[in-house]
């Protein structure tokens, strides 16, 4: 089992910044794994925004957050970051991080999500 712990959403105003970040704990985790962004907003399906491999870091992001998001991680502590820059009030979600063995797009654990509000 891996356990996937969330922090630092919250309310901000259009075109503040949010640092979100995800620590993964559990007996069968390690730093191989790819540790994803995925959000999921009212009425709408959960959506992929970003990852980042850990062999070679190289990251992916979806187009509308190109630019104004940043996935780093910190391997010695299992910890993921996303830095969100100029958000949007469409960016208000409940973001989700996720953890997978093979692949930057999908997630085999799910943490419990943390809800972003970007208000106008």
């Amino acid at each position: 089992q891996v356990q996937l712990v969330e922090s630092g959403g919250g309310l901000v105003q259009a075109g503040g910044s949010l640092r979100l970040s995800c620590t993964a704990s559990g007996r069968t985790f390690d730093m191989s794994w790819f540790l994803n962004w995925f959000r999921q907003a009212p009425g709408r399906e959960r959506e992929f925004i970003t990852g980042i491999r850990s062999t070679d870091g190289h990251t992916s992001y979806q187009d509308d957050v190109k630019g104004r998001f940043t996935i780093t991680r910190d391997d010695a502590k299992n910890t993921v970051f996303l830095q969100m820059n100029n958000l949007r009030p469409e960016d208000t979600a409940k973001y989700y991080c996720g953890a997978s063995r093979a692949s930057m797009w999908t997630a085999d654990y799910w943490g419990q999500g943390i809800q972003v509000t970007v208000s106008t």
